[in-house]
């Protein structure tokens, strides 16, 4: 019997805080370790297709979700390599007007759980969730078994955590996903010499929300998204990649379990 895929979420409400590169870098180090990964871009903006130089070539998510209706093609007609072992199921601009027309289907929050329900051939899925709390970032947090929150070490990115850690608290409550796991808070863009990112810090853990890692500020993150590669495989011995490498041992920890 094959065991089932795992589902891993890396969402926020805030765009510009790392949800993309812990995608490419979380998938690319599984991928390296012999896991087979799928990439779910659900971001309209696609920063993650992009970013590592896939063109959806006519075909994406757009085309599977579809809109007041499903789409016309299956998941598995428009997943593209990325390496080995590493495939993506594209995004693009059309995705937003699927997510516009989704509110009138009948259950609209199941459809992504829907089109991974049966995935054979993967080990880990990885979903890119769009930066808002509208319905395909819904969709992704139903559909997922455990939930990454990358945010910025400062104050104005702690009180959106706060909101979306209610999302999560909801999404429990009202049964639409009783069982999603909050993985953690991980901090991006970290710099241990300002007090206010340990100021930051500490106010997490007050708050009882697990903090799974730090990536340190680093011009490498750049650098590897202007050369279309994760930062885990552009300078696999940078900084911000060592802290990739440390959060991937974590979440296969986190993999192993029942």
């Amino acid at each position: 019997m094959l065991a089932p895929v795992k589902i891993l979420a890396i969402a926020n409400q805030k765009g510009g805080v790392g949800k993309t590169a812990t995608a490419a870098a979380l998938g690319d180090l599984l991928a390296q370790h012999g896991r087979r990964v799928l990439l779910l871009d659900l971001d309209p903006q696609s920063s993650l297709t992009q970013g590592l130089g896939i063109a959806a070539r006519g075909a994406s998510l757009a085309e599977v979700i579809g809109g007041a209706k499903r789409g016309p093609l299956t998941l598995q007609k428009i997943i593209q390599p990325v390496n080995d072992r590493l495939d993506i199921a594209p995004a693009d601009i059309a995705l937003a007007g699927c997510e516009l027309g989704m509110i009138e289907r009948l259950g609209r929050e199941n459809i992504v759980k829907g089109l991974l329900r049966d995935l054979q051939g993967y080990d880990v899925v990885i979903i890119d969730c769009p930066p808002a709390l509208g319905l395909l970032t819904v969709n992704g947090l139903i559909a997922a078994h455990g939930v990454i929150v990358p945010t910025l070490p400062a104050a104005a990115d702690l009180r959106g955590v706060a909101l979306f850690m209610d999302t999560l608290n909801q999404l429990r409550n009202d049964g639409l996903n009783p069982l999603l796991e909050l993985i953690g808070v991980l901090f991006v863009q970290y710099d241990p010499r300002l007090n206010a990112h340990m100021l930051a810090s500490d106010e997490l853990k007050a708050a009882g929300w697990p903090v799974i890692g730090m990536i340190p500020r680093s011009v490498k993150v750049q650098e590897s998204s202007a050369a279309l590669q994760p930062v885990t495989r552009y300078d696999p011995t940078s900084k911000p990649a060592q802290a990739y490498i440390d959060l991937e041992r974590k979440i296969t920890s986190w993999l192993k379990r029942k």
